[in-house]
């Protein structure tokens, strides 16, 4: 199979505020709910930071304690966190987030940001609005698009047919951009990772229109396919996480250039047939085209949170049956597919068993990556090395590493764990 593979790299790319990137050619600016305002280092001339736009006013300060104070649907409410409201090194600087619904104040601390008061407006104002969107404004500070606190999800860039999509010879990654919170809170980012020096650059951030819904969201969790001269973007809809909605799959399609800048995308829903699954949702598109037609590999889920490894095949996308399934795992995703020595596996990560379990298309377990498995549930994202890049193989995962404190809480993982494989004798 594969040679064993070792640890040869971390990376934790944790940016507040990034420049606007031009969109799909027009001018930068705010394009989705996405932004941040970082304000100068802490002392005379630095006060408080606002973030305004159509029907919504938010101003963060710190004066010992963090507060927020919000005017929004013609009224004022103001907001601290009684027990995280209080840095605990000396403020060095202060920023402000808006991530889809979630507004935060964070406060550089010890050289790190950590979040201190954060507010769900949810149900006061529709910041996923896209006119009400490109309104946002700035005062205090540096103001520009929301980075990420860590990244996870990460998966190669590919063709069609399967193989690394590597334009300039970088390695290309979509990722999910964690932000200070729970899933609603993050989206797709896009990065390059230079194969020998290990150097990850970010190049790009991609949002998501629903056809169902209105709004610009941060949907996640997403496979980018090059197929001829068009984009395929295949995306679950973590956007707006709630239990009571079914997490599913959309399919982008565009001719734009996604390697750069920043896009917003119409999205149709990409249906994955879970007959005969006691299913829930569905989410982790992986797509390939094989001389058959196409396989899709997905998780299906039997309730929040138990989940596991599908494959679902045909003609075209628009027409898949469910091919396999293997429901014996209780946390088990991150499906991938790959061709090793002339067949396709589908590759996978089991939480319980803390191994990346390699399967045949039928979905029964062939053996197993040797690899070291970091926490959360890491990807199994390989990609082959050519000759002069050292051969054998690079894997490109993450592992649960938090940021941002206790108020941020889970899904602001991860570090980027880079493994190498030699080639094999």
């Amino acid at each position: 199979m594969l040679p064993r593979f070792e640890v040869v790299a971390r990376r934790r790319p944790v940016e507040l505020v990034r420049p606007f990137a031009s969109t799909s050619g027009a001018p930068g600016g705010p394009v989705a709910p996405y932004v941040a305002v970082e304000g100068p280092d802490v002392g005379p001339g630095a006060g408080p930071l606002t973030l305004a736009g159509d029907g919504l006013r938010v101003v963060a300060s710190y004066d010992g304690t963090a507060r927020l104070e919000v005017t929004a649907a013609g009224r004022t409410t103001r907001h601290r966190s009684r027990r995280h409201g209080r840095a605990g090194a000396p403020v060095e600087r202060l920023g402000l987030a808006l991530t889809g619904t979630h507004v935060t104040l964070l406060a550089r601390e010890a050289g790190s940001w950590v979040a201190r008061c954060r507010v769900d407006l949810a149900r006061r104002v529709d910041t996923r609005d896209e006119r009400r969107v490109t309104t946002l404004e700035a005062a205090g500070g540096t103001f520009g698009s929301f980075g990420q606190l860590g990244l996870r999800d990460l998966r190669v860039v590919t063709t069609a047919d399967g193989a690394a999509y590597r334009p300039g010879g970088l390695v290309h990654l979509t990722a999910t951009s964690a932000g200070p919170g729970f899933f609603d809170t993050a989206h797709t980012s896009v990065w390059t990772l230079d194969p020998v020096t290990l150097d990850l650059e970010h190049a790009a951030d991609l949002f998501f229109r629903r056809p169902d819904r209105p709004g610009v969201l941060g949907d996640h969790a997403t496979h980018l396919v090059r197929d001829g001269d068009r984009w395929l973007v295949a995306t679950s809809t973590w956007g707006d996480f709630d239990r009571r909605r079914r997490t599913r799959v959309t399919l982008a399609e565009t001719t734009a250039d996604l390697l750069r800048g920043t896009h917003v995308l119409d999205t149709r829903e990409l249906p994955l047939p879970t007959d005969g699954l006691r299913s829930v949702a569905v989410w982790d598109p992986h797509l390939v085209r094989t001389d058959d037609g196409w396989l899709v590999g997905f998780v299906s889920a039997r309730r929040y949170f138990e989940f596991h490894p599908a494959l679902a095949g045909g003609p075209d996308l628009g027409g898949l049956r469910l091919l396999a399934a293997d429901p014996s795992p209780r946390e088990c995703e991150g499906t991938t597919l790959l061709r090793l020595d002339g067949r396709w596996r589908v590759l996978a990560s089991d939480k319980d068993q803390r191994t990346w379990p390699v399967h045949d298309l039928a979905l029964r377990r062939t053996g197993r990556l040797d690899a070291p498995y970091p926490s959360n549930i890491p990807w199994p994202t390989l990609v082959p090395l050519a000759d002069a890049e050292g051969g054998g193989w690079l894997a490109v995962t993450f592992d649960g590493t938090r940021a941002g404190g206790r108020l941020a809480g889970y899904g602001t993982h991860g570090d980027v764990v880079v493994m190498r494989a030699p080639v094999s004798r």
